[in-house]
């Protein structure tokens, strides 16, 4: 099949997540990535070593891309970043505010000497500000957000367990790039596009944020249920494990009721009559839905679920979701030669899962290859 990005160049300065899964996804749908680093190396090579050796980090996020490795500082080496840059189609940088302005490749001043660019900054804050420079990692936006604060126990906070705000600038990022590209096919012009992961996670949190202002008060902390549609929660079984459940609408819950509970009369109660009591009540609800999940088994309970069209979802451990049926592998070279599995990017029509995606670059693999052939 057709790669539709399979003739474009994307130049990025980037380390990290954010930035790294942001041009993967252009990777996946053909697109060529110079990556430059640092004489040290993007960082994220170094995380962990949980990939037979390699980081997970990095083995997820720069598969099939180039490294090159330059110091912008070096007048030979800002030639080949120009002349990249010249060439390139898409221009991403992560680093500090200000850094690649103050190195002269700012991207308003790269969109003029390539007006066809498309520019991507991502940053923690944006590039200028009140808080542009406020150190900007996962879990500091994660709290500063306000996410940690509706997430967790009822008397605990949590942090959510994947860098959820690097990841989500990076998918927002490459949304932004993919609108851009088509902004540039309608009229032949580049285009700029600033992502921040406050920004991000701040419009993940219009929902509370929303109750704040307007209602008076934010989300409470509530584990493992939805604090504002009921029910909508885990229920323990017989054998300890946990099963969501999600009701949506009061056809669903009357026939929960009915063929899960077998008491059809809870539908009609006033304590549960409608999601707003439910909700008002949620402890009475959850003691009469826990006092029949609590004898059943998984099976049991599931075929009930089954049976009256409720959606559920069990509580996995990572060992779970290693053998869920619905997991799509794909291989990875890794930079000893061997292969490792990961989970197969979400959208794959351009990638073969049996033949694997392309390894990660090692450091600086590319540099004298791209030298040669950008004539510097």
């Amino acid at each position: 099949m057709f790669n539709p990005f399979s003739d474009l160049l994307v130049v990025s300065v980037e380390q990290a997540l954010a930035a790294p899964l942001c041009t993967s996804r252009l990777v996946d749908m053909g697109a060529r990535v110079i990556k430059i680093e640092r004489a040290e190396g993007d960082f994220a090579r170094g995380y962990d070593s949980a990939a037979n050796g390699d980081s997970s980090y990095f083995l997820w996020t720069n598969h099939g891309k180039e490294s090159v490795v330059l110091d912008l500082k070096s007048e030979k080496d800002r030639k080949l970043m120009r002349q990249l840059i010249k060439n390139a189609d898409v221009f991403v940088q992560n680093l500090g505010p200000g850094v690649m302005k103050r190195l002269g490749f700012g991207s308003e001043r790269m969109r003029k000497a390539n007006p066809r660019l498309i520019t991507c900054d991502i940053s923690g804050y944006g590039e200028s500000g009140p808080a542009s420079d406020l150190k900007a990692y996962d879990l500091l936006v994660q709290a500063e957000s306000g996410l940690i604060d509706i997430s967790g126990g009822e008397n605990e906070l949590g942090r959510i367990g994947v860098s959820v705000c690097d990841i989500g600038a990076g998918m927002t990022a490459h949304a932004a790039i993919v609108e851009a590209l088509f902004y540039r096919e309608r009229t032949g012009q580049g285009y700029g596009v600033n992502i921040s992961l406050f920004g991000v996670a701040s419009d993940w949190m219009n929902v509370p944020l929303i109750q704040y202002n307007y209602g008076g008060k934010s989300p409470k902390r509530v584990g493992l249920m939805h604090p504002t549609i009921q029910p909508y929660a885990a229920f323990s079984l017989k054998d300890g494990s946990k099963i969501v459940i999600a009701i949506q609408n009061e056809r669903e819950w009357a026939r929960f009721c009915l063929l899960v509970l077998k008491q059809p009369n809870i539908a009609t109660d006033i304590r549960f009559n409608s999601n707003n009591a439910r909700v008002a009540n949620v402890k009475a609800l959850h003691k009469i839905i826990n006092s029949t999940s609590s004898v059943l088994s998984v099976n049991e309970f599931t075929y009930l679920l089954k049976k009256a069209d409720i959606a559920f979802g069990s509580v996995n451990s990572v060992a779970a979701l290693a053998n869920h049926v619905g997991l799509n592998l794909v291989k990875v070279e890794t930079s000893k030669g061997d292969e490792v599995q990961i989970a197969a990017p979400p959208i794959n029509r351009t990638i073969d899962t049996r033949s694997g995606l392309p390894p990660p670059p090692k450091l600086g693999e590319h540099t004298t290859k791209v030298f040669k052939e950008f004539g510097v």
